[in-house]
């Protein structure tokens, strides 16, 4: 359905978990985070039921986010659920990779269509610094993993931080050289943990361009603006929320794994999912979708107005 821009909104990502087993400095609280009692978060079946009602709107592209969304208890079982409604026609999940090893093949069987996985660093001992004790060698298993299981094409998730990976751009720009990576470089945005970072910290997307002059605009997928290296296929996508606003071509909704929907990342409207059915639950994603804001605040100069940080709102 469209909102009251006429935006198309048909992509849904859909947190299942708040948990992650790394502790990624932007994102998670160094002693990790509070488990939310098992009734306090979204069941198997509600998330079924968002989902169908979602689908009923128009909603056909469902993202499966956390936390880390394969530390959910019942994942492969989610997982098949949301590939099986009537009109979802891709079913993603966004992960660390570490678990992948042992996920990767099931995920593919159960419906999973495409994987993105977040990896800021190829340099082992950053790669511990920011995730606060992660061992590349199990996200890079990882990867190998979604290869041998299926997903030819494989999207790995970067968030650009000034003076921590800013000189790895051309080595992770690089991986795309295989035609079947396609590496996307995110805007460190100044939300939750993050929020009062020194501004040295918060590059523009511009430093890829800078980095790599040889890159070649490539057609757009999304709120990613895409260029290529010469001769090959892999691409690599620039999503810049502060310093580029995607708002006008923005897609999406969120749904947090305590059953919040929120229009827009960073506003802090949320408006409650759980306990509706039928008629109710479609009227109120209904309205929600169609009041989603026109954009958001975010310009280099201040923070989010989201009450949540980003693992309690799905990455």
């Amino acid at each position: 359905m469209q909102d009251q821009f006429d935006r198309d909104i048909n992509y849904l990502r859909l947190s299942v978990t708040d948990l992650c087993n790394l502790r990624c400095v932007y994102c998670m609280p160094e002693s990790g985070v509070t488990k939310l009692r098992h009734e306090d978060i979204l069941s198997v079946e509600e998330i079924e039921e968002i989902v169908r009602a979602a689908a009923a709107l128009g909603i056909t592209k469902v993202r499966l986010t956390g936390g880390e969304p394969l530390v959910r208890h019942g994942i492969l079982d989610i997982c098949r659920r949301v590939a099986a409604v009537q009109g979802i026609t891709e079913t993603c999940l966004t992960t660390n990779g570490t678990l992948l090893p042992k996920y990767a093949r099931e995920l593919r069987e159960v419906g999973v269509n495409r994987l993105n996985t977040s990896l800021d660093t190829l340099d082992p001992v950053r790669y511990a610094e920011i995730t606060r004790g992660g061992d590349l060698n199990d996200a890079l298993r990882g990867i190998d993993a979604a290869r041998d299981a299926g997903f030819d094409v494989l999207k790995i998730n970067t968030v650009l931080i000034g003076g921590v990976n800013d000189g790895e751009i051309r080595d992770l720009v690089d991986l795309t050289r295989d035609g079947r990576t396609h590496v996307r470089f995110i805007e460190l945005m100044p939300i939750g943990a993050s929020a009062d970072w020194a501004g040295a910290r918060f590059l523009e997307n511009s430093a890829v361009l800078r980095a790599v002059p040889e890159l070649v605009a490539a057609d757009s997928d999304g709120v990613a603006r895409l260029y290529r290296l010469p001769d090959t296929d892999g691409t690599v996508g620039l999503i810049s929320p502060i310093s580029s606003h995607f708002c006008p071509t923005c897609n999406r909704v969120r749904v947090t794994s305590d059953g919040k929907l929120k229009p827009c990342l960073h506003s802090s409207d949320e408006i409650n999912l759980r306990g509706l059915h039928g008629d109710a639950l479609a009227e109120t994603l209904r309205a929600a979708i169609y009041g989603k804001p026109q954009h958001h605040t975010l310009d280099g100069t201040t923070t989010s107005n989201s009450a949540r940080s980003m693992y309690a709102i799905g990455g």
